[in-house]
């Protein structure tokens, strides 16, 4: 599955020193703006203990965690959309990227310089947010006028998505994202091919302080974001990009040890990879078996041949059936034969939904 999350903020607000800590892939970074101006795209495994428990229960050779793409988005400044700070650069790299990662600074550091002179989360992400819409605003309004002249034309399809066009063009006039607003299946169709900046999912990290990590409830400007957040239903994830960088070099009971002095029970960048799968709309099967116990990545809603794809192209072109347990009943009987005599292997068809969790063996021919 080829997903990406993009990170995106204001000039070092900790986005490069997050993504340093997510994938260890050494994006530079540095105490002034634009110090990354071609985005930094890096690949993160998804972490997930039911995989560790596979392999334990089958003891195959190898474990394949699943994974996807984090892309690093210099910072953008006031004024983005009309080019400034590189800004139309940073905007076309957001354009690529399936979800957002929205990093505000939640932290008081004099020695880090802020761009608008003082830490004011609510104000960075309505800074950024501005820029996005007047982007996207932008794009509607052009689109609309290629439109209209089928639209006069009754040219039916056109007259279908300039309702879209204008019922954008208002939401967006008024400082709404698109992402806001609801649409049929069929006009859903015609937003996703403008392709634009708002539409995209987002979630929010508040970046604190090494001392606020614990227990960051008492910090106002995290509260002030969980309320904005509420507000558009989005959630909220706070880490602190400092202790991240320092979390990521360890691993096993060293890691879990250095948790426990902090008094955390998962790391905030465990938090934010598990958020920004489940914000891609993504899930995960199991194929299990002596040479490899491995996860893949699907997207919700898939039938069993479409995940079988996943695989290789093959599986879905010649798919008979998928053999199927539920990852708790397979745990329960503690091997496939014992999941089998108690009836809770299935044999499913083309029409199936794969769910999270599921075990399969597909069988095809080609």
């Amino acid at each position: 599955m080829s997903l990406t999350a993009g990170i995106v903020g204001l000039p070092n607000v900790g986005k490069s020193t997050l993504f340093n800590a997510i994938t260890q892939a050494g994006a530079e970074s540095a105490n002034y703006p634009f110090c990354t101006i071609d985005p930094n795209v890096g690949i993160v495994e998804v972490p997930d203990s039911r995989l560790d428990t596979l392999t334990d229960l089958v003891k195959p050779k190898k474990t394949i965690p699943t994974a996807f793409e984090f892309t690093d988005i210099a910072g953008i400044v006031k004024g983005a959309s009309k080019g400034e700070g590189l800004g139309n650069q940073f905007l076309s790299h957001i354009r690529q990227v399936d979800a957002i990662c929205h990093v505000v600074r939640c932290f008081q550091d004099d020695n880090i310089t802020h761009v608008s002179g003082g830490v004011d989360p609510i104000g960075d992400i309505e800074t950024i947010n501005l820029e996005l819409i007047l982007a996207d605003l932008e794009s509607v309004n052009k689109r609309i006028e290629r439109v209209q002249k089928m639209v006069r034309q009754k040219d039916k399809e056109a007259m279908a998505e300039h309702e879209v066009l204008v019922k954008l063009q208002e939401a967006l006039e008024n400082e709404t994202p698109a992402r806001a607003l609801e649409f049929t299946d069929d006009q859903a169709k015609i937003v996703k091919g403008l392709h634009l900046l708002t539409s995209k999912p987002i979630l929010y990290v508040a970046n604190v302080g090494e001392d606020e990590i614990a227990d960051p409830s008492g910090n106002e400007n995290v509260q002030a974001v969980r309320e904005f957040a509420a507000n558009e239903g989005a959630q909220v994830i706070v880490v602190c990009a400092k202790i991240e960088s320092e979390i990521a070099e360890l691993e096993g009971e060293e890691k879990e040890e250095f948790l426990d002095d902090l008094g955390i029970a998962e790391s905030g960048l465990d938090q934010l990879i598990k958020a920004t799968y489940n914000l891609l709309g993504l899930a995960t099967y199991f194929t299990a078996g002596e040479q490899e116990v491995r996860a893949w990545t699907f997207k919700e809603g898939m039938t069993a041949p479409q995940a079988a794809g996943i695989i290789h192209s093959d599986f879905e072109r010649g798919f008979i059936r998928a053999e199927t347990v539920a990852y708790d009943d397979l745990v329960n009987a503690g091997k496939m034969s014992v999941a089998k005599e108690q009836g809770n292997v299935r044999l499913e068809g083309k029409e199936y939904l794969v769910k999270d969790g599921d075990v399969i063996h597909f069988r095809f021919n080609v």
